[in-house]
């Protein structure tokens, strides 16, 4: 065990270690991206009627469904190699997929054609949750506690790098390479994104397993009968459920304010995630050196502040400097608040049971968003951009509030449990 930890802090072993990582969560996030994206404007370009291009949020789905089949990548995955060998078939699947895509003609495209595309896009995302899903529970068996700062900021950047790289600048390449030529290169890109993961020989679990149990389907719902697991729960819904509310109104917003589309996906595709995807490193290296329990608070402040913010913008005209000054602090305090989601719920896992748990924890937060954002747009409607922001700002102050009532409880619980020692 000493010298694994003695291997990762080596600043060579730490760079190849969250490399390979951060190259995993990049080549899940650029083609989801680029699918839910970059579609909708091609098939629009050539008519398709909005019906069918509705279609294409099912393809969201597998990410939701996952959490189904994460016990069995538990089950299934006892070493190192067993992971490997689950992430690098899953990964080629996908690869394979994308590069089948490549051969349809979206300029002739049929409905049965168009049906079929969609089929072949949700198992390409389905292999991609499935690598998800191996890739979060190796992620946390190789990895000591407080390491999972950095190695959760590399999960967001990746993540927000790949809605950068897939909705913004292939988005912008599509109209001078064409569909065929850019999915190609999306195969190509999944397949070089494993590449770190096959080289890297000295991955090891910092802990094996107490239990030989192993997961069943039952244990999705075990997870909820944890004691004490009903605070991180509230937690995982409140924390950001603020910022994403006002993100989900945003582009709205903008296109009220009299902002081009143009303008719009300059500002919210570009500056904005590429805030977030830079702020997640120093969050990743403030949660290593303070802690999880410290940073959360700081960063649901940040977030309490960013939406008081959006609520003075609704007063007011902003210029567009300030408007894309109030976007970098809303999207880089969310980059900061994915990083201490991600550690938090690490943090939460029972031993062979890691893809479960995890998985678990990061679908509630995307149902929190699907729902937030549908919830938000009904109370906009009713009362104005103003009331909405500020409902959401009271949502964050609670967020504030309760992320500081749960580090005191867990403060009680610590020193009860030395006082029974």
């Amino acid at each position: 065990m000493e010298q694994q930890e003695e291997i990762s802090e080596h600043p060579s072993q730490k760079a190849g270690y969250l490399s390979t990582f951060f190259s995993l969560y990049l080549a899940q996030a650029v083609p989801m991206s680029f699918f839910t994206t970059a579609l909708q404007v091609i098939l629009r370009e050539q008519a398709v009627p909005l019906s069918l291009i509705g279609l294409l949020q099912i393809v969201k789905l597998p990410w939701i469904l996952k959490v189904f089949w994460s016990p069995a990548i538990d089950r299934h995955c006892q070493t190192v190699g067993d992971y490997k060998r689950t992430i690098i078939g899953a990964e080629i699947f996908y690869s394979l997929l994308i590069l089948v895509t490549s051969l349809f003609d979206l300029h002739t495209i049929l409905p049965l054609s168009f049906h079929l595309l969609i089929v072949l896009i949700l198992l390409a995302l389905a292999a991609s949750a499935t690598q998800d899903i191996a890739t979060d529970a190796l992620a946390i068996r190789t990895s000591a506690p407080h390491q999972r700062g950095l190695l959760n900021s590399m999960q967001s950047m990746g993540s927000f790098g790949g809605s950068l790289l897939g909705s913004g600048v292939l988005l912008m390449v599509l109209h001078s390479y064409g569909w065929n030529r850019v999915t190609q290169c999306l195969s190509l890109f999944v397949l070089i994104a494993m590449v770190p993961l096959w080289l890297h020989k000295k991955l090891r679990f910092q802990q094996e397993r107490q239990s030989k149990q192993r997961a069943t389907w039952r244990d999705f719902g075990h997870f909820f009968t944890q004691k004490g697991i009903s605070r991180q729960l509230i937690f995982l819904v409140l924390y950001y459920t603020g910022i994403i509310g006002i993100m989900s109104m945003l582009k709205p917003f903008m296109v009220d304010l009299g902002y081009s589309m143009k303008e719009i996906g300059f500002l919210c595709g570009i500056v904005g995630i590429g805030s977030a995807f830079i702020m997640a490193y120093p969050a990743g290296l403030l949660v290593r050196r303070w802690g999880v329990q410290r940073m959360r608070i700081v960063f649901a402040f940040v977030m309490f502040l960013a939406t008081l913010t959006f609520v003075w913008l609704a007063m007011n005209r902003p210029s567009t400097p300030v408007l894309t000054a109030a976007i970098i602090v809303l999207w880089g305090s969310y980059g900061m608040g994915t990083v201490v989601v991600y550690t938090s719920s690490m943090h939460h896992v029972r031993a062979g049971r890691e893809g479960t748990d995890f998985t678990v924890q990061t679908v509630i937060t995307h149902l929190m968003g699907i729902l937030i954002s549908i919830i938000c747009g009904i109370i906009a409607n009713s009362i104005g951009y103003t009331g909405m922001f500020a409902l959401q700002g009271a949502i964050a102050l609670a967020s504030f509030f309760y992320t500081m009532y749960m580090n005191e409880q867990s403060k009680d619980n610590e020193r009860n449990t030395i006082q029974e020692i």
